[in-house]
């Protein structure tokens, strides 16, 4: 077991030339070079170095320095070194220490003296403090305050020692006289800490007579106070109100620490309404006023606690927790929105929304990036107070719509989702959304927030006037077409010709450019001007980025405007009585959708148009020229219901995990409880007598568990040697969450004792071996339990390695066994977890580390294939089960997990049957770090063949 000591530095630079190194450094008259050595000292006997030649050059060389650092290294050294033989006596030498000690208690200095108070705190061998006493009672009469208030803590250890209260009978009393007289706040705060540990009736009587002084006291007394407090009306409930005057008093103290204590020790104490409120101000108004990051986030999870429990109260603080939106910290914003957000109800749901939307409007005037995120932050909120209370999102729909063209993408697509939603929700909102949704269309600059903003088009423009705005909307962002002619494609095989073009656009050309940062541009045939997002205008001219994008060669972009304007043109034929019309809409959609894949098969771009969108558009192009009414029903009525179906499956889900969550935390009130010494023992046997009260002890041991099974622990042991080896080892592995523990059985199977026998481990991957190996000696077929703690710092598979070393008397040289290596599975340290769509994309994108899995495997379900990959790699599905619903022969899911030091696992799986049955696809794993991405692949790989 490790030594204890206050200091703990790890150094692994110990050579056999360095103890005489630093022996001739002690040696020396430089001081700087003497705590130079000392520290060297000091770390290599921290690491299990003994250095017993040392200690008499210290006595000779360092205890006479009268240099401070290295007095103060002394003593830690001191602290380190054994004082006592293997018999717990104590060592001869340490007489010299103990006349050293006595002269640094009379030393002259007081910096001397309060240091070697405080080293004998931390000493615990009585024949070495009992001298030394009298010289510590005299310290508690010093002019400095310093040496008081060691002197007083030195009383208190000494005190607290087996037989420390033999040696201070009237420890207590001087204290007690001490505090009475005592001027300095923290030699009272050490005096009343002693009597608050020693003699807590003496400090609950002092603090009693001196109730109405507690405010003026230090705040480092009051914290003191506020402890004992909680400490007494935990063992006696009974007297809580012989304390609260003086809590209540704090509250008010100026110290923001007390205050804080004081809070927390209303709720640890109280559950009264009035109680929760006092506490509940406190943390708000430390919430407002400290400006550390760090305290305001340790009150906002108080707070959240207080939610949790008493909830009704802290619904009446919500403003005050939405006060913290003022601080710049993204952290803390977040965490004061999460609040707030379970604190919404139908009557502060106005004065919440009202407030966000001041936020909102506040992170327009600035472009930074962190406005971006802040931005998106309370669009989120906004978005799901919407959703719980849909009367508000009328007031809040048009703020938001203006933020389609927001430079940040994330942000933008938040607003077009929560429109996309309210637009189904609330029927009553669709006309007022529909005609802001077309005003503002071209300042939309993303090709994701373009996507949905078309499909919303399509689906919700309903009468005729929506319907002929929306067709006349998408054909003034393409602009003219076709989108190259005929001259251009020729010119584009001169390549002189084409970079000079690409460079100096001359107005009788429509080719898309490319500007000077990258992006792509495209013009008026009349004008001589270029544009790249996001600027809105340039001069009078409207910025065209729909054609800028489709320009550039998203074809994905321009199938969903072929989908679009096919459905606008569909439900024109409904709403428009005259055939002429529809037939001239008819012609002019269809030469965009022709243009579109003709400029896709031309040779201006680099890479044609993909199969899949080419597909979609010729579709489109097909059902203009001739519709069947089933396809019409598909088309205008079919997309929308499925959009229905998901919004209703996604409430149910998150109404569910609601109930769950609710369920799980708390008992029935109903729930019978078994109180197993009432039991009648007339009906029951003695089996059924001794079976209860092993079920008791095992419970009352924490052994009630399954993972202390024998058939479970069993299934755990790994073998790490064979059974012809002289020295036969397994080991039991236990996997925690930050540490794996090896419980090794080594059994030697010879008629010879080995001697010096040692474990040797080594580790690869982020494993590091806590125990130094220790060696041991095993008689002739014995055996010997080893256990070895090794430190996890991150989610990857590890590799434990090693062999057993030992020496016998017939052989000279050491003999090693090598053993079986310990793979430690990755599945250990990660759990299924819930995040939001938006989140899983939006972490796809950014993480750079990706794993492909080719899909080989004899399922031939494509569902059960899937529910066989979750179950062997304990992630959670996030795609709804209505959306894997049928049989198309199919399947795409998300699935996502977390680790146990918060790293991201994100996987997309893709299967597909084949002709022949059998499925085929891939499987994806994106993490920030390789490790996982690597280790998950290879669980995937090891586990998809089948379900065994």
């Amino acid at each position: 077991m490790e030594k204890s000591c206050s200091l703990l530095v790890h150094f692994d630079k110990g050579t056999p030339a360095l103890a005489n190194e630093i022996k001739e450094a002690l040696e020396g008259h430089d001081d700087l070079a003497k705590v130079e050595a000392m520290q060297k000292a000091i770390m290599l006997l921290r690491n299990g170095e003994t250095l017993p030649q040392l200690f008499i050059t210290i006595v000779r060389y360092v205890l006479p320095s009268e240099d401070h650092t290295v007095q103060k290294l002394l003593l830690l050294y001191l602290e380190i070194i054994d004082k006592t033989d293997s018999k717990g006596k104590v060592l001869p030498e340490m007489i010299l220490i103990c006349q050293n000690l006595l002269n640094n208690l009379q030393h002259p200095n007081e910096y001397i003296r309060g240091v070697t108070l405080r080293f004998l705190c931390r000493l615990s061998e009585v024949e070495i403090i009992e001298p030394l006493i009298p010289s510590v009672l005299q310290n508690l009469e010093h002019r400095h305050p310093f040496i008081r208030k060691n002197a007083i803590l030195a009383v208190m250890s000494i005190y607290k020692l087996p037989h420390g209260q033999h040696l201070l009978v009237d420890a207590p009393e001087m204290i007690e006289k001490v505090l009475e007289t005592e001027q300095d706040s923290s030699v009272k705060r050490n005096a009343f800490l002693m009597l608050f540990n020693c003699a807590q009736e003496r400090a609950v009587t002092y603090l009693l007579t001196h109730v109405d002084r507690v405010a003026g006291w230090g705040d480092i007394l009051q914290m003191v106070v506020l402890e004992l407090i909680r400490k007494v009306c935990r063992t006696n409930k009974g007297e809580k109100g012989k304390y609260m005057k003086i809590i209540i008093s704090l509250l008010d103290a100026p110290s923001a620490a007390v205050t804080y204590e004081c809070a927390g020790t209303l709720v640890s104490l109280s559950s009264a309404h009035t109680a929760i409120s006092e506490a509940a101000k406190t943390y708000c108004q430390l919430l407002l006023s400290q400006s550390d990051n760090n305290v305001k986030l340790i009150v906002l999870d108080r707070l959240n606690e207080l939610k949790s429990a008493h909830k009704d109260i802290m619904i009446g603080m919500i403003m005050d927790v939405l006060r913290a939106l003022s601080t710049p910290n993204h952290d803390v914003r977040g965490k004061a929105l999460d609040i707030v957000l379970d604190l919404i109800t139908p009557r502060n749901v106005n004065e919440v929304v009202l407030t966000l939307k001041k936020e909102v409007v506040k992170t327009q005037g600035s472009g930074l990036e962190k406005n971006a995120e802040y931005r998106q932050m309370l669009i989120q909120a906004i978005h799901t107070c919407a959703i719980k209370f849909p009367e508000i999102a009328s007031t809040v729909v048009h703020l938001l719509m203006d933020f389609l063209g927001d430079r940040n993408v994330a942000s933008a697509m938040d607003v077009v989702v929560f429109v996309r939603e309210i637009i189904e929700t609330n029927p009553k909102l669709r006309v007022s959304i529909v005609t802001r949704l077309l005003d503002t269309f071209y300042q939309i600059w993303s090709a994701r927030v373009c996507s949905c903003a078309l499909w919303i088009i399509g689906e919700y423009c309903l009468s005729l006037s929506e319907v002929e705005t929306g067709i006349e909307t998408i054909k003034h962002c393409l602009g003219e077409m076709p989108f190259y002619s005929a001259s251009e494609e020729g010119e584009a095989t001169d390549s002189s010709k084409k970079t000079e073009q690409a460079n100096s656009i001359t107005a009788s050309s429509r080719r898309p450019a490319i500007l000077a940062d990258g992006t792509y541009a495209t013009q008026s045939a009349a004008l001589e001007t270029t544009f790249s997002a996001p600027t809105a205008t340039q001069g009078s001219l409207t910025t065209l980025y729909l054609r800028s994008l489709i320009l550039a060669g998203d074809f994905f972009l321009g199938a969903v405007v072929a989908c679009m304007l096919t459905k606008l043109v569909l439900r024109l034929q409904d709403v428009q009585p005259s055939s002429s019309e529809v037939n001239k809409t008819k012609c002019s959609v269809l030469l965009i959708l022709v243009s579109m894949v003709q400029y896709g098969q031309s040779s201006v771009l680099p890479h044609p148009i993909d199969s899949d969108s080419y597909d979609r558009i010729v579709l489109c192009i097909r059902l203009l020229c001739n519709t069947g009414d089933e396809v019409r029903k598909i088309w205008l009525e079919s997309c929308r219901e499925s959009f229905a179906k998901m919004l209703s499956d996604k409430q149910l889900r998150e109404s569910e995990e609601i109930k769950a969550k609710t369920q799980a935390s708390h008992s029935q009130p109903d729930d019978l409880i078994d109180f197993y010494h009432l039991k009648s023992r007339r009906g029951m046997s003695q089996l059924e007598l001794e079976d209860e009260v092993q079920d008791d002890l095992r419970r009352a041991t924490g052994a009630f568990t399954k993972e202390t099974d024998d058939a479970n622990k069993l299934n755990r042991i790994l073998q790490l040697s064979g059974f012809s080896d002289p020295v036969y080892a397994e080991a039991y592995v236990t996997v925690h969450h930050y540490d794996i523990v090896l419980d090794v059985t080594v059994i030697n199977r010879t008629k010879a004792t080995l001697q010096n026998l040692c474990l040797e481990l080594a580790t690869m991957g982020d494993l590091k071996l806590v125990d130094r190996p220790q060696n041991y000696t095993l008689a002739p077929e014995s055996s010997k339990q080893i256990k070895a703690n090794i430190k996890v710092s991150s989610t990857e598979t590890g590799v434990i390695f090693g062999n057993i070393v030992y020496e016998t008397s017939k052989v000279l040289d050491r003999i090693v066994v090598v053993l079986n290596d310990i793979h430690i599975d990755i599945m250990d340290y990660i759990s299924p977890a819930v995040c939001s769509d938006a989140a899983f994309r939006t972490m796809w994108a950014e993480f750079e580390w990706e794993n492909k899995v080719a899909v080989n495997t004899t399922i031939e379900d494509e569902k059960e294939f899937l529910n066989h990959i979750i179950s062997s790699t304990n992630m959670k599905c996030l795609t709804a089960p209505a959306a894997l619903d049928g049989e198309c022969g199919f399947l795409a899911a998300n699935l996502y997990a977390k680790s146990v030091f918060g790293e991201d696992a994100l996987v997309n799986a893709s299967v597909e049957k084949q002709g022949d049955g059998k499925l085929s696809g891939y499987i994806r794993i994106r993490s920030k770090t390789q490790g996982i991405a690597l280790s998950l692949g290879d669980k995937i790989t090891l586990k998809q063949k089948g379900s065994s």
